[in-house]
């Protein structure tokens, strides 16, 4: 989700300084909710600033430094179970990753695991 504009909120830091309508009619007029309204001019009290703060970029990925450890254990054994991914490279980087990890980290390097069957 994209944040507001920086010139909306100023617009609506100045309609709380400025007018004698209440909080709740300003949002309705602004079209964002009451508790947006709260929060800026909460934040606008405390710091002066109307820009929103910088992306942090979310959770930082505890398996991305081991790329490589992944890629060599699916190479190896390529029918692995999330389970045995996890204690192959827990084995070789000493990284503890459960399987709802490694299922993710396994999308973000496109290594689609083969089942092994009696076909091939």
């Amino acid at each position: 989700m994209k944040a507001y504009s920086p010139d909306l909120r100023e617009r609506v830091i100045h309609a709380v300084r400025r007018t004698d309508l209440s909080q709740a009619k300003i949002a309705k007029a602004f079209s964002v909710s009451l508790s947006t309204v709260e929060n800026w001019w909460r934040s606008w009290q405390s710091t002066a600033r109307t820009e929103p703060l910088p992306y942090a970029g979310g959770v930082k990925r505890l398996l991305q430094p081991y790329a490589t450890a992944i890629r060599r254990a699916v190479k190896q054994q390529p029918d692995a179970t999330l389970d045995e991914l996890c204690a192959a490279v827990e084995a070789t980087t000493t990284v503890h990753a459960n399987a709802s990890m490694m299922c993710r980290e396994l999308q973000i390097l496109n290594l689609p695991r083969k089942k092994v069957t009696a076909r091939q």
